[in-house]
């Protein structure tokens, strides 16, 4: 099974208990709100959510920009039907690929997408996508996590699996690797889009053991990434060397933290070039 494959049966999985799971994701979909809110001068008349999830982002889009056409994209079938259950006929609600967006070129005023686009096989490929997909003059306004996210785990991850020899040094190279902010201006700097602003903010989580943050994440679906055992889930030597040394080097009032980097990315196409 290819690595899209295996992430949208991780996500198909876990939609049922998803909105359980996640607090950090909440916080991003609220500031991402807030921050289409604050920079869209007109009202879109068309909406795209690119990695939907349970809906919770085109819920709230919805509530302001009640004459909009929503649509919503997301890899998981069980996403998508949860999405469409939430807001009914009012959108459209797609099962597709943020590397290759079922729609036509130039059709939305809006894209935006949460904690979605740090899983894609090709970033670059994505955000392709979503300027592909926008009018002249069309916004992006997306959020996803970037590099230092769950750097706790993976650091206390890499020295319990580094005391253990070569065989398991392999291991750790399967780990996520989260895009930089550098990375994401290469991107950037080869596309025609106007008025962009980077930023980045930091998250944090507390757990009350490796045990309940490692459920968390595959309670999401995350638990896949990386080809089916990025983080060594049924590796339990490692998982207990990596729990010891977790609460050794972060242990607070007897919890540990997770660490999340959020990068909000806005940016216009211009109004006088053709997209491309």
């Amino acid at each position: 099974m290819s690595d899209s494959g295996k992430i949208a049966a991780a996500f198909h999985r876990s939609a049922a208990e998803y909105d359980q799971h996640v607090a950090v994701q909440k916080r991003v979909v609220n500031n991402l709100f807030r921050y289409v809110e604050t920079h869209l001068d007109e009202k879109p008349g068309t909406i795209l959510d690119v990695g939907t999830g349970t809906g919770a982002l085109l819920h709230s889009l919805k509530r302001i920009y009640p004459e909009a056409f929503l649509c919503g994209v997301d890899l998981a079938y069980n996403m998508c039907r949860r999405t469409a259950v939430k807001l009914g006929s009012d959108c459209l609600i797609v099962n597709g690929d943020a590397e290759m967006i079922p729609f036509k070129s130039a059709v939305f005023d809006l894209a935006v997408s949460t904690s979605a686009l740090q899983w894609v096989g090709c970033i670059s490929r994505s955000i392709h996508e979503l300027r592909r997909v926008l009018k002249p003059g069309g916004t992006l306004c997306i959020a996803f996590f970037c590099d230092g996210t769950l750097r706790e785990l993976q650091s206390c991850f890499r020295e319990a699996a580094c005391t253990d020899g070569d065989e398991n040094n392999k291991r750790t190279a399967r780990l996520h690797r989260f895009r930089s902010v550098d990375d994401i201006k290469s991107i950037l700097e080869g596309m025609d889009f106007e008025q962009v602003i980077l930023s980045s903010e930091t998250e944090k989580d507390w757990y009350d053991d490796v045990s309940s943050l490692l459920r968390s994440i595959k309670s999401i679906g995350a638990g896949a990434v990386g080809g089916g055992s990025a983080l060594g889930l049924g590796w339990r030597g490692i998982i207990n060397k990596t729990a010891r040394l977790y609460r050794e080097h972060y242990g607070q009032d007897g919890r540990i933290p997770a660490t999340y980097e959020v990068l909000y990315l806005y940016a216009r196409t211009p109004e006088s070039k053709e997209c491309q």
